[in-house]
């Protein structure tokens, strides 16, 4: 279906608003735009959009390119921290962070006050799309009831839908015009107008039957990779145990073309995404006094993943006859995944803080991290090309496009990720 451009008589400037300009909000913003949609972006941080008007923001090279060209479209890409210029769009999609707390409780504060700016400044005739990954019937809570206190009732004067975002950050081959999105509405108007909208940047819109559905969607998505990572790491546990490489036993079984779906092991899981997702749910069932022991029994073993790494390099180490203590540790790679800068939730962290805490002296490489921050202070990156200068390198995240055949003269080195297969002396955790 194409575009539909605004009536010349449309009392919006702009085709679309997206709050949030953070790794969703803003390759959402420049696929809108690329798409030919007048979008204005809108930012509660002043230094994000400083950054993002030099291009200093952590991009696809395609995203990168579309960035060049939107802040040279003049007034079909403009930037905004004025929280009142949601009223100038046909379209808002909101698009902020949904962490959790140190209690793995949703930490709802982003969602909550960039909802209640977006109904303040609500006008009919809007439709107002939730992207963030939430509770179920948050979009009621957040969006639907406070319109309706406001007098605007949702799916006549303004428009609501929730449609779960799916942005896979540092990943060239899921870029957005070639995902799926799905679409749930309080109406079917609203996800009529939400399709209009997202059918330019997505492969097709698959409509489900409610707002509801459709959160719910989100959270099964990332449940479901969260529960199957954490049985990757047991069963590299278990095949460690037995003499197996966990790698050749996963590539075998994938090539069964049905009922099976490849999962790798790693030293945790990060991001966004997997490591909170999961615990919107199982705080709302807490409160619902539902229990789901097999999700729990996942999250749980997720949690304990960095730990497990560290008590993997003590025996290593042991087995050389050197303390963690009195090591010298070279971490490779702290961000959560290959071909991001991004650290949020990174097991990198957590592993580094263990370790300084049991005495070990730890410096990081990364090429795309400059600086981390950890229990101690801010951690710089070093500039490593000579293995033999640590006791142990533990490698944790390998960026594409990066040289690491230095890695060859590690008196001991612990693979994380298990992908160092052309390092025949590498232990694998």
């Amino acid at each position: 279906m194409p575009i539909q451009r605004p009536a010349r008589d449309s009392p919006f400037r702009y085709d679309v608003a997206v709050v949030g300009l953070g790794y969703v909000g803003l390759p959402t913003a420049l696929a809108l735009q690329a798409a030919g949609q007048r979008v204005v972006g809108m930012e509660i941080s002043a230094e994000r959009v400083d950054a993002i008007r030099e291009g200093s923001v952590d991009l696809l090279s395609s995203d990168r390119s579309r960035l060049f060209e939107a802040l040279e479209a003049g007034d079909a890409f403009r930037l905004t921290t004025d929280p009142a210029e949601s009223a100038t769009a046909r379209v808002v999609l909101i698009c902020v962070p949904t962490p959790i707390d140190h209690h793995l409780a949703p930490d709802l504060d982003a969602l909550r006050a960039a909802c209640r700016s977006v109904v303040e400044q609500a006008v009919p005739g809007q439709t107002l799309v939730l992207t963030s990954t939430t509770y179920v019937g948050c979009t009621r809570d957040f969006l639907v009831e406070p319109l309706r206190e406001r007098g605007l009732e949702a799916g006549k004067d303004v428009f609501v839908a929730f449609a779960p975002e799916r942005i896979d950050p540092g990943n060239e081959r899921h870029v957005q015009k070639q995902v799926p999105r799905v679409v749930g509405g309080v109406t079917a108007e609203c996800v009529r107008r939400t399709t209009e909208l997202l059918e330019g940047c997505a492969s097709y819109v698959h409509p489900v039957s409610s707002v509801e559905a459709a959160e719910m969607t989100k959270l099964y998505e990332n449940t479901f990779r969260a529960v199957n990572i954490s049985m990757a790491n047991e069963f590299a546990d278990i095949s460690r145990g037995m003499g197996l490489d966990i790698t050749e036993v996963i590539d075998a079984a994938a090539t069964k073309p049905y009922g099976f779906m490849p999962f790798y092991p790693g030293p945790g899981v990060g991001g966004h995404c997997i490591p909170c997702d999961p615990h919107y749910l199982l705080w709302q069932l807490r409160g619902d006094r539902i229990s789901s022991p097999l999700i729990e029994t996942a999250m749980t073993q997720v949690a304990a993943r960095p730990g497990r790494v560290v008590q993997r390099l003590v025996e290593v180490l042991a087995g050389t006859g050197k303390a963690l203590g009195n090591a010298k540790i070279l971490v490779v790679g702290v961000a959560y995944k290959p071909g991001v800068a991004d650290v949020r939730e990174s097991p990198a962290l957590e592993i580094i803080d263990r370790m300084r805490e049991a005495g070990a002296s730890v410096s990081f490489t990364d090429d795309l991290v400059g600086s981390i921050l950890v229990r101690g202070g801010r951690m710089h990156s070093v500039r490593a090309t000579d293995a033999s200068e640590w006791d142990a390198v533990l490698v944790h995240t390998l960026h594409p496009g990066v040289d690491h055949s230095w890695l060859a003269g590690t008196p001991v080195l612990l693979d994380a990720t298990y992908r160092l297969t052309d390092l025949g002396h590498r232990t694998v955790l």
